[in-house]
């Protein structure tokens, strides 16, 4: 009593044959579930282990920069204190490095490549904004508020647009201490001081994006008020102090080959007929250190990331208690 006969009918008439059915079907949707359990939890595994990875690699590549920059600064006074036993050429406006755990340039940019903030005239901010791009209407505008916001002490002629603003705040009238200031000036947008990116001018290399230099690339509180450095200084800078176009895109092409002596830069410029009354060969003592690193891999191939890093770097006259003064630091910048 109690137990059913075997072969007996299942109750509300269904068979065995469709309880096993349904049981397979059962199997088969949980397999699927944990498939797909499985399967996102290996996608988030391995996406967690890549920018793990990827994150260790730009540790990596910090660290190696910022002791490419470090050497490149010790081994420039070495070269500049032994003219005989020279490290670094003169001239050089980048130095290569190989290391057992990755590979570095370092560019060696004088803040003489850039123009003095605080001196240039307004014809040439102009000049100098037209070259990066903008409408002479806003190149115009921007050189303006320039020269307004370094003036003396004294009533404004945009002092009322300071005050208007939320929140307000009265200009300087006085010389910029730190090129970032140049944020703050009327007209002055964050594409217009970084830089920014554009379509190619060369139509053979399709829609690639290049970049176009800002006010930072060509301005400094520590540049130059007379001669510009040839060898490194911006196109709209050369363009800033007068020089033509025809002649401007040859000398970059030509210092791209090889940079330039002093020699070499009068002979290259009485070809075109063209002074160097403005030009200079190497700066004096404050230069920006640029450093590109990109790490090996354990393969031995060099990793596709890259961090910049740069460093302003003052090298001090003889009798201060450290040859070298690291004025700024940049844990992350640009580079070409």
């Amino acid at each position: 009593m109690g137990i059913s006969r075997i072969g007996a009918p299942l109750p509300h008439g269904r068979s065995s044959v469709s309880v096993r059915g349904s049981a397979l079907l059962a199997v088969l949707w949980v397999s699927a579930a944990l498939a797909a359990i499985a399967f996102s939890l290996s996608t988030t595994v391995r996406g967690e282990t890549e920018r793990t990875s990827t994150a260790v690699d730009g540790l990596r590549s910090y660290y190696l920069a910022s002791g490419a920059i470090y050497r490149a600064t010790y081994e420039l006074l070495w070269s500049v204190e032994n003219p005989g036993k020279r490290v670094i050429p003169q001239g050089s406006t980048h130095v290569d490095y190989t290391f057992p755990s990755g590979d570095v340039r370092v560019e060696l940019i004088p803040e003489a490549a850039k123009l003095d903030v605080n001196a240039t005239p307004p014809e040439e901010l102009y000049r100098l904004g037209v070259a990066l791009g903008l409408e002479p209407e806003r190149a115009r505008e921007t050189a303006l508020s320039i020269a307004d916001w370094r003036s003396p002490p004294g009533p404004g002629a945009l002092d009322s647009y300071y005050l208007s603003l939320e929140p307000s705040f009265r200009p300087r009238h006085a010389s910029v201490e730190e090129i970032e200031e140049l944020l703050l000036v009327k007209g002055i947008t964050p594409e217009i001081f970084y830089g920014t990116y554009v379509p190619t001018p060369d139509p053979s290399q399709g829609t690639r994006l290049v970049r176009r230099p800002g006010l930072i690339d060509c301005l400094s509180v520590f540049g130059s008020s007379s001669r510009i450095e040839a060898n490194t200084a911006s196109p709209a800078v050369l363009a800033a102090i007068g020089m033509a176009p025809d002649v401007i895109n040859a000398l970059v092409e030509e210092r791209r080959k090889k940079p330039f002596t002093y020699q070499k830069l009068l002979e290259f410029l009485q070809s075109f007929g063209a002074s160097a009354a403005r030009l200079r060969i190497e700066g004096n003592s404050i230069i920006t250190m640029r450093a590109t690193a990109r790490v090996r891999l354990q393969n031995g191939q060099l990793s596709d990331l890259k961090r910049t890093v740069g460093a302003l770097v003052k090298y001090m006259p003889v009798g201060y208690d450290a040859p070298i003064h690291i004025l700024r630091w940049y844990d992350t910048t640009w580079s070409n």
